[in-house]
Parts: C-alpha cells; structure tokens; sequence
C-alpha cells in the first residue's frame, strides 16, 4: 500500500481535486517552476538517430609573404566533428479504473493527473539542460555546465569567475540560440516535443506482493527524446562562482552582476548570429534589480512592454527567469 500511494493516486488525492459539487477541482500547481528556458530554445532534427554531430573549423590556413621566385608551401585548414548525443526521458502515471470511475468527470480528473507528469517533465528537462552530465550519469545528455566548468580549457574566455570560492555559487548564462550555434537535437526521424500516448485501459498484475493479484487501470505514457548541441562555444557565456551569501544591493561586497554582465556581453562575437537571452534565478534577478537602483549608471536594465506583457532585459536582450538554476554550485577553477 505504501508504494501504491506514493506512485498510484488514491482515494485521498481524488478527493483533493473535487469541488463540493462532486466536479473536477482547478488545481492550484503551487510546485510549478517557471523556466523561460523552454520557450526560447530553437529545436532542429539531429542527422544521428541518436543525436547531431557537428563539423567544426579548428584551424586556418596560413599565406605566406612570397619574394621573387620564393615559393609558396600549400597549406589547409583543420576541422574536427563533435557527436552530441539525444537521451529519453520517460515516464507513466496508473489510475486505478475504478478511482477514475468515482469523478464526476473522469476525462477531466484524467487530465489532472497528466498535468503534473508534464511539469515533471519541464523541470527535469530544465535542469538538465544546465546540469546534466554523460560522464556520471551515461543515459541522460549533457548540458552547459560541465562544458563550461573550467577556466584554463579553450572556451575558458567564455567563463566569467564571479569570484566566489564558497559552495553556494550561483551562475547566469548569456546564450544565444540558433542552428549555428547553440540548440536542441531532436533524433533523427523521430518526433519533436513531449509526446503523450492514452494507454486506455490495461491490466496492473501485482509484482511486489506473493499474491499476483490483478486489477484495472488506466495508463498514459509520456517520452521526450532530447539532447543539446553547442556548435559554436562562443555564443555561450557563463557567469560562475556567484556567491550567494555575499551579494548585497550596493554590491560593495560580493559579485557585482552590472560590470560582470559587461564582460559576458563582450565575448559574443555577433549576437546578430542567434536569439540572445540571459538565464538567471528569481533570487539573482532580484538582486540585479536591487544593484541597479543603487547604480543606475553602471547598468542598461529596462523594462518595456512587450506582445502585452513586461519584459525585463539587459543590455538589449531580455533576462528569463530558470528557477532549475536555484542550485548551489561548487566552485568554477
């Protein structure tokens, strides 16, 4: 019964989502996250089945400065091909037939239940598209932070050191999205998006107890087949080692998130090359504002309205909320 109620719904949840009246209630999703992320990416088909790899010019050819009758060695170019691999992200809810029988509506209860499988899945995949990592976990893909987690490797310039050394950093990205330079992979052939199958009904057998019980249900399938691929490091930029404990609204102690945003805006080469955006947490956004109101010269925050909604942005491109950064990060060396 305990692995039922913490993975099957139950009397007890149906009756939370019903209204007085016996209807399907509007559930408030107090544990949603808001992650602009998602809204932004720019998606393109991988030429992989299971991912994209990318050709990539790590080298120039060199002219010579040529004298009468000298003569000129041919040179060429160097490239290299980097394979970014797609991961599934799966899961199932089971609503026991008889449960979704009792709702006044059950298509309606149904999808009540779908809801918070697809917010599951938006977080996971938020997260990961920062924090994931091949290397200690093989079946997912890996996201921005262990491709810029190093200040001495090649993109090194593309990493800002905020200069926390404590364990609760925090980070802001500067990305700009584009098939050229930073995207998401979708595999090859398959099908963009978080997909959604109605199982219908089907039969659960028991495989925990020693009884083989059995009983109907009602299953639905979610699978969103992912993966990131930064073709151009350039057009990423991380801000790391924020230290949180240490910003203060007239930043005399800690980061100051003006003049470190100035310098992350200077390595993009041609932001005319992708959508930028900046990604940063609710508590990190607040505390730019704060710092703002402090130094209004040192700053080129605004907001406007835009398609009927504010927007905050920096520098020209807008700030997006990722609440999946709210994590306290190890130090970036």
């Amino acid at each position: 019964m305990a692995i039922l109620g913490t993975s099957n719904p139950t009397l007890a949840d149906l009756a939370k989502v019903t209204d007085p009246d016996g209807s399907i209630a509007d559930v408030v999703e107090i544990l949603n996250q808001t992650n602009e992320i998602l809204a932004d990416m720019t998606w393109q088909e991988g030429n992989l089945t299971t991912g994209n790899r990318s050709s990539i010019r790590t080298g120039l050819p060199t002219p010579t400065f040529r004298k009468l009758y000298g003569f000129v060695a041919p040179t060429k170019s160097r490239s290299t091909q980097v394979t970014d691999n797609t991961a599934m992200m799966e899961d199932y809810s089971e609503v026991d037939k008889a449960l979704v029988d009792m709702a006044g509506n059950p298509a309606a209860f149904r999808l009540q239940e779908d809801r918070p499988h697809i917010e599951g899945m938006n977080q996971t995949l938020a997260t990961k598209l920062f924090y994931g990592d091949e290397t200690t976990a093989p079946e997912e893909f890996t996201g921005l932070a262990p491709r810029y987690n190093l200040l001495s490797a090649e993109n090194g310039d593309n990493i800002i050191d905020g200069g926390g050394t404590g364990s609760d950093n925090g980070s802001v990205w500067l990305l700009c999205w584009s098939p050229n330079t930073l995207f998401g992979i979708i595999p090859k052939g398959s099908t963009a998006g978080l997909q959604t199958h109605d199982l219908g009904e089907v039969t659960v057998q028991d495989t925990v107890g020693a009884t083989n019980g059995l009983y109907q249900a009602y299953r639905t399938h979610y699978r969103w087949d992912i993966g990131l691929s930064v073709r151009d490091w350039r057009y990423a930029v991380r801000i790391a080692n924020i230290d949180r404990s240490l910003l203060i609204a007239d930043a005399s102690t800690g980061a100051d998130l003006n003049d470190l945003m100035h310098q992350a805006i200077t390595e993009i080469p041609n932001p005319s090359m992708g959508r930028c955006a900046w990604y940063m947490d609710k508590d990190i956004l607040a505390m730019l504002r704060r710092q703002t109101s402090n130094a209004v010269a040192n700053s080129t925050l605004t907001t406007d309205m835009v398609g009927g909604t504010m927007q905050t942005s920096w520098g020209g491109y807008p700030i997006r909320r990722v609440d999946a950064l709210k994590t306290n990060e190890a130090r970036v060396v």
